[in-house]
């Protein structure tokens, strides 16, 4: 589990492609003094394993599954990744509750600079929606953030970015069409599920 909360930008150093899977060499030289081997990383949001570690990179292995549902089959050499390590119970809950397993892709579709945030809006899988309320949490690109608004007739949600979430993360970087990875809220999805088969 993870709380959303980014502790390093990291660089992907390499990418060996397969038929069916992909190994990701992420150079990441404050979070390798952490990570033991088999440990779990949020690596953009999503939940993955160190399979080998050096004194600045980790190597994680990233099934066809997790390529199909999420936005790391689009990722080249050099691109910036937003990297959490697995939560501890002796640190506080900042973000919020994070499993890491990405429930939908969403896109950039606006960016307006303030004076003092940055107003940006993506575009949700329009299933996903129901789970997205106002002022609830919402974790994108593997940032815990709050929701803003809603627009529901065109399946969108608005977060407002602050300075230190843009310069602590890969938010900053990102431009209009960017795919992003979502997870919404895990209690909702366990209320509906709950009230389905009640």
């Amino acid at each position: 589990m993870f709380t959303g909360l980014v502790t390093e930008v990291g660089t992907i150093a390499s990418i060996t492609s397969g038929k069916e899977s992909a190994i990701l060499v992420i150079n990441a030289p404050e979070t390798v003094a952490g990570i033991s081997l088999g440990d779990s990383i949020s690596v953009n949001g999503v939940c993955l394993t160190a399979t080998a570690v050096s004194d600045r990179t980790f190597t994680a292995d990233v099934m066809v599954q997790t390529l199909s549902l999420t936005s790391l089959g689009s990722y080249k050499e050099g691109d910036l990744v937003n990297l959490e390590l697995a939560a501890t119970l002796d640190h506080r809950m900042g973000g919020h509750m994070v499993q890491g397993h990405v429930d939908g892709v969403a896109q950039v579709i606006s960016i307006i600079d303030g004076e003092k945030w940055q107003e940006f809006t993506v575009s949700v899988p329009e299933s996903l929606m129901k789970y997205v309320v106002p002022q609830g949490s919402i974790c994108i690109e593997g940032v815990s953030l709050t929701v803003g608004q809603i627009n529901d007739a065109d399946a969108e949600v608005t977060v407002w970015l602050i300075p230190a979430t843009l310069e602590k993360t890969n938010l900053s970087a990102k431009k209009i069409g960017d795919p992003l990875n979502i997870e919404v809220d895990v209690i909702a999805k366990y209320v509906e599920r709950l009230l389905e088969k009640r």
